[in-house]
């Protein structure tokens, strides 16, 4: 699998083309494709190009939504 780096991760935040990627326990997704995100936002709270290992545990849902993502590589 790919690594990805923070910086990395930080570039596909999806702007100017860019895709957009979160991290979550060490895994990044490709959620580019997911309506909840346009634009590289979610709920105007959180942004893509992040590691929301954290903020994904206090949220309404859980990460069981994240099995319907793909995933595209490993954080370093």
């Amino acid at each position: 699998m790919k690594k990805i780096t923070k910086k990395d991760l930080s570039r596909c935040n999806g702007l100017h083309g860019a895709p957009s990627y979160i991290a979550f326990q060490g895994k990044v997704y490709d959620v580019s494709g997911s309506w909840h995100w346009k634009g590289g936002k979610h709920q105007v709270l959180h942004s893509a190009g992040e590691d929301l290992s954290e903020a994904i545990q206090q949220a309404p849902h859980n990460e069981d939504l994240l099995e319907r993502i793909p995933i595209v590589g490993l954080l370093e």
